[in-house]
């Protein structure tokens, strides 16, 4: 039986590879919480996903998915995180942009949570109250391509 994490986390990895700008890259799995991803030498994923069917999808980071993020941006030029929304699409954030939802104190739970209405981007904001901000479903993996070419 096809699990849960193989098919959302599948979603991610197929509109990676299966992309026409694609570059040829070794991926391979990382770390023991199975969320990550490394690319190459210097990229890293960090894959979540909801199985909520609608709008808005919210993502859990404890304690333990900070300290992993955080472990990846110390090891990692470039580290992404990835929202699989349902079956609805994709959120690409980067290490910055993770930063702007969630702040540096990973010794609480927090959340992230992206919401969009017909044919709109991704609002994606956090616990931290901070404010939201836009991001579209096709800049993945448009974003790790470009961390690739550089």
């Amino acid at each position: 039986m096809i699990g849960e994490v193989e098919r959302h986390h599948g979603a991610a990895l197929a509109r990676l590879v299966r992309h026409p700008e694609a570059p040829s890259i070794e991926i391979r799995a990382h770390g023991e919480q199975r969320s990550a991803y490394v690319l190459g030498e210097r990229i890293a994923l960090y894959v979540k996903y909801s199985t909520s069917r609608l709008t808005p999808w919210r993502f859990a980071f404890r304690v333990e998915h900070q300290q992993e993020v955080a472990e990846l941006r110390a090891q990692f030029e470039h580290v992404f995180i990835v929202l699989v929304c349902g079956f609805e699409g994709i959120v690409c954030l980067s290490a910055e942009e993770y930063q702007r939802v969630l702040d540096d104190d990973p010794r609480r739970g927090e959340w992230i949570k992206a919401r969009r209405g017909p044919r709109q981007k991704y609002s994606v904001s956090g616990s931290d109250d901070r404010e939201a901000f836009k991001i579209a479903d096709n800049e993945y993996p448009m974003k790790v391509f470009d961390a690739i070419s550089v």
